[in-house]
């Protein structure tokens, strides 16, 4: 096996390390509360306040240590990481657990946009959206196999196992990227103003927007998928877990599918997905009567409601590469910093419909999102047109 190859492993490791590191606390949430003696829906805050750090801490970090080595920036944030988790493990109450948890999310949108950056810079150019692609399928990895492994861990001996666990894969993750990553990448060094230039540009920006409400449009529903499956649908919670796996594995074809429309300049044939997001997500609530077809809604629904991450991935990293040098590793991290923020959004508009129209109906919210999706999707393709016609006429 060659260089690149193990290195590519060790990208998705680093993403199947922060996948579980992020998604763990879901499983154990019982298990927390019970030994700390506090409700579960304060331990659910654990989830809430991580995806906030992340978002808003990714770009300060990101833009700040431009200036140093990429090599060095990326292991001492991969030091962070493995204290942190640790220190999650050994967390004898909650205000400790809370604290790793921040520091953990302080560092884990910083570390994804590095190994981005890496792997735009090691992979062939025609592997390039192969290996982005196979990167964002490490998370979604983690939440099929490392979330109920870490969750069966936690019910059998403890949830602070399951942390340790995290933290030996990360340590093993650390010797493998001291290994195998090359010490001196080029890079264009810019301050905090040449960096933030990037934003002005319109298909960054209106990228930018895509991005948030195609995370809007998934957790407009995901958010309810278990009470979606279980009390909506009608399946027995012994075949709970067998179903998420079945969506799990759906998301990863997704990843693999969407590396593949990335190779071939996938965001023009964008809009159409969208249109099947807002009929499958208007038709929903009627599905939900019909217990395979509302399951065969959903799972369609997994395969494609995100298909877009690797090809505008891979639009902003060629956007800074060719105009924005200075801004590759910022370009590298929005895709993750506003895909959270999409998150907040979906999850809140999700609890808001449920008060108001019931859980059968909470998928119309998502339809409109995916049509606001549709709108920009058209709209960005026009922008890159009208880019490339100036570029073309200059």
């Amino acid at each position: 096996m060659n260089k690149y190859r193990w290195q590519a492993i060790v990208f998705v490791l680093v993403a199947f390390m922060l996948g579980c590191n992020e998604f763990i606390v879901v499983g154990v949430l019982s298990d927390i509360a019970q030994e700390y003696r506090i409700p579960v829906a304060t331990v659910g805050y654990l989830v809430t306040i991580f995806a906030t750090v992340y978002a808003v801490s990714t770009p300060f970090i990101t833009v700040l240590t431009s200036r140093f080595s990429r090599y060095k920036t990326l292991m001492t944030l991969m030091g962070i990481f493995l204290v942190g988790n640790t220190l999650s493990g050994f967390a004898m109450n909650y205000p400790v657990l809370l604290l790793s948890r921040m520091m953990t999310a302080m560092v884990a949108g910083a570390i994804i946009s590095l190994i981005m950056t890496f792997a735009s810079s090691i992979a062939p150019r025609e592997k390039r959206a192969s290996l982005v692609s196979w990167i964002f399928a490490g998370f979604s990895i983690a939440s099929v196999f490392g979330v109920p492994i870490g969750t069966a861990i936690s019910t059998s001996y403890s949830w602070h196992d399951a942390f340790y666990l995290i933290s030996v894969i990360s340590a093993v993750t650390c010797v493998l990227l001291g290994w195998l990553l090359p010490r001196q990448v080029e890079q264009v060094q810019g301050s905090i103003k040449n960096q933030l230039v990037l934003l002005k540009d319109r298909r960054i920006y209106v990228g930018i927007a895509l991005v948030l409400f195609t995370a809007a449009t998934m957790y407009a529903y995901y958010t309810y998928i278990r009470p979606l499956l279980t009390t909506a649908l009608g399946f027995s919670t012994q075949s709970l877990n067998w179903l998420l796996f079945l969506i799990g594995i759906m998301s990863i074809i997704s990843n693999r599918l969407s590396g593949m429309l990335a190779e071939r300049n996938g965001l023009r044939i964008m809009p159409r997905f969208y249109v099947v997001d807002v009929l499958l997500l208007a038709l929903l609530p009627m599905g939900l009567s019909f217990k395979w077809g509302g399951l065969g809604i959903l799972l369609v629904l997994s395969l494609i409601v995100t298909i877009i991450n690797s090809p505008i991935q891979i639009h902003f990293l060629n956007i800074a590469e060719e105009e924005y040098p200075q801004s590759t590793v910022l370009a590298s991290s929005l895709n993750s910093i506003f895909f959270n923020f999409g998150i907040s959004l979906g999850s809140a508009t999700a609890s808001g419909m449920l008060g108001v129209v019931g859980l059968k109906h909470i998928s119309l919210g998502a339809a409109v999102y995916a049509a606001i999706s549709l709108l920009l999707a058209v709209i960005l393709n026009r922008v890159i047109k009208q880019h490339r016609r100036q570029n073309s006429s200059l």
